[in-house]
């Protein structure tokens, strides 16, 4: 029984690029979390990343969905708008509330290729997101459970479903490609 769970979540992870993140029980976990909708939905994240790194920004996109349909689409935006609030979960949320008709999101999710900063944690947390599912850590600035946990701070009025690593491998490796770029041209970001 447990040989074939494993073999069934290996091939559900393989497919995920999460294998070399979580290992034992947490594969199981991790398995029964993603779905084709979920790989769908992060690769539009991922694509919205890419549109930042081409605008030369740090490559981070998201999406909120609720029902099934995209409700808020967003990439970062901090350099060309010299605006610290223009990240990419805090454009995707404001979107969302606007197509919604309302602040509070209880039924969505949203997807970001870079686990949130306190920021746009606590802007989720505040928006009533149901789900939070990311791609790479933050170990800089991860409020969702890398450097602190705003997503499930149990004193805070509202917790959501965080899920970590998928599609991992491909939206870190759109962080240092870019870092390294901007290394190599001897350019100063803030990561």
């Amino acid at each position: 029984m447990v040989f074939v769970t494993l073999i069934f979540c290996y091939n559900l992870i393989k497919e995920c690029d999460c294998m070399k993140i979580f290992f034992g029980v947490e594969i199981k976990i991790m398995a029964d979390q993603f779905n084709k909708d979920d790989i769908l939905f992060m690769r539009e994240a991922l694509s919205l990343a890419e549109r930042a790194q081409q605008l030369d920004e740090v490559p981070v996109g998201a999406i909120v969905v609720s029902g099934g349909q995209v409700i808020g689409r967003g990439f970062n935006q901090r350099e060309m708008a010299q605006n610290a609030l223009l990240h990419a979960e805090m454009i995707a949320l404001d979107e969302a509330c606007k197509n919604a008709g309302s602040w509070r999101l209880p039924d969505a999710t949203l997807y970001v290729t870079l686990e949130p900063c306190p920021m746009c944690a606590g802007a989720m947390v505040l928006a009533r997101v149901s789900k939070l599912v990311y791609g790479t850590a933050d170990p800089k600035s991860g409020a969702a459970g890398s450097v602190m946990d705003i997503c499930r701070h149990e004193k805070l009025n509202h917790r959501m479903l965080v899920i970590s690593g998928l599609l991992a491998e491909e939206s870190a490796g759109l962080l240092k490609n870019f870092f390294v770029k901007k290394r190599n041209n001897k350019e100063i970001v803030d990561e």
